[in-house]
């Protein structure tokens, strides 16, 4: 089973090099045996758990405020806690 979780993340791994268009090949040095309970690949991590302990980046437009943006997203995804770090405000250009 560890090694058919090695796999996938590797090629999880491989598919972001080739996006990114990163040519460096991965070694596995020693594969240790994983336990699925501690965890997902990413791929395979059901919508729920990335909505629990992810994290949204989010450009926002001009006009709202963070305070109502966040409002929003606990709104929309149904959640009690949601917050920001550091500034949602556009940047400023320079004149």
């Amino acid at each position: 089973m560890s090694e058919d979780v090695t796999r996938k993340g590797l090629q999880f791994i491989e598919s972001i090099n080739e996006f990114c268009g990163y040519k460096r090949k991965w070694l596995i040095k020693h594969d240790e045996p994983t336990d699925p309970r501690y965890g997902f690949l990413p791929p395979e991590r059901p919508l729920e758990k990335y909505i629990e302990y992810g994290v949204i980046n989010l450009d926002k437009p001009p006009g709202p405020t963070s305070h109502e943006v966040v409002a929003w997203i606990k709104r929309m995804f149904g959640i009690e806690r949601a917050g920001h770090g550091g500034t949602l405000e556009p940047s400023q250009l320079a004149e």
